[in-house]
């Protein structure tokens, strides 16, 4: 009995060795664990390595299914802790982790309930709650604090001009204090967006999967218009000059919308002959003068969404 146990021990050993659904899941924790590792101790590159440590990942859940994602997580959780820091460890499940898992698992979701090309709202919607859930919760964790979050935040601020051998201007600092948190939200939205889009397009290439996400498709629903317009009234109603938690919300939750108005841009301008020109002249535009064109797409984001719910009530039942 002994022999049969441990024979079928051996063997159930050999079929999730041989599953390509476990291999995809340790390889991609794995390259994980070191593109982060490499960033965090600042090795040559480390700044890009970082930014990249989604990439594997992403490629495990969208070409291996949820359990391969979750699985590839873990595995790089656990490295991270063995080679690394509980910290690290942590910064690296709360960033990057977690909200890649979420995020795949919110895309599968709508391609398991038979459509061809997953339906990519929810997974939108995500890009502006986590960040801004992450802001939640960093300001209850550093209440405690001398200052709350805003105090964290200026120190870290001060010192990082100070290294630089720049002027520490109190105007300047209390600026950039307002807006620090909301950019990390941002830079990490895009780069959970940039690396999942980057890992669609090498499985087809590579030929594991057929079906690429349509990101230029995504639309956000309806009822997320709500949550930045909770966020404007938190911050109109927060004291002056101790708003950056209450700001950073607001920008965060605005992310999403500012996406759907550049998806909205590419979908407006689809059946234009000079197409290519006018797309390099709005991301040109977009570069040197950052703000207003910001600005200008999150709110045509927002009319597209809205005009769009009420195309969809208004519009008439499908044919049998």
């Amino acid at each position: 009995m002994a022999t049969d146990s441990t024979q079928q021990g051996a063997e159930e050993d050999r079929r999730i060795a041989s599953d390509p659904r476990w291999l995809a899941a340790g390889a991609a924790g794995l390259a994980a664990a070191v593109l982060t590792l490499w960033g965090f101790r600042g090795m040559p590159g480390g700044a890009l390595t970082l930014w990249l440590a989604p990439l594997p990942l992403f490629m495990a859940g969208i070409g291996f299914g949820a359990g391969a994602m979750i699985a590839a997580v873990g595995v790089a959780f656990v490295a991270l802790l063995a080679v690394g820091s509980s910290l690290g460890a942590g910064l690296f499940l709360g960033i990057f982790g977690a909200p890649a898992a979420a995020l795949v698992l919110a895309a599968r979701r709508s391609a398991e309930s038979g459509l061809a090309v997953p339906d990519l709202a929810a997974s939108f919607t995500l890009l502006g709650i986590l960040p801004a859930a992450g802001v939640a919760v960093a300001a209850w964790l550093l209440s405690d604090v001398p200052g709350g979050m805003e105090g964290a935040l200026r120190g870290a601020v001060e010192q990082a001009m100070s290294r630089m051998g720049l002027p520490v201007a109190e105007g300047l600092v209390s600026e950039l204090v307002r807006v620090k948190a909301a950019a990390i939200g941002f830079w990490v939205a895009m780069a959970l967006l940039i690396n999942a889009a980057a890992a669609s397009g090498l499985l087809v290439r590579l030929g594991i999967t057929t079906a690429r996400p349509a990101f230029r498709e995504a639309r956000l629903p309806a009822w997320y218009v709500v949550l930045p317009f909770i966020a404007l009234g938190l911050w109109l109603a927060a004291e002056e000059g101790s708003d950056a938690v209450e700001l950073s919300l607001l920008l965060a939750l605005m992310v999403p919308v500012f996406l759907h108005g550049l998806a909205a841009f590419h979908r407006a301008t689809a059946a234009l002959r000079g197409r290519p020109m006018v797309l390099g002249g709005a991301y040109a535009a977009l570069l040197i003068m950052s703000v207003p064109v910001a600005l200008a797409v999150t709110g045509y984001g927002l009319f597209d969404i809205l005009n769009g719910t009420r195309g969809r009530r208004g519009a008439p039942p499908p044919q049998r």
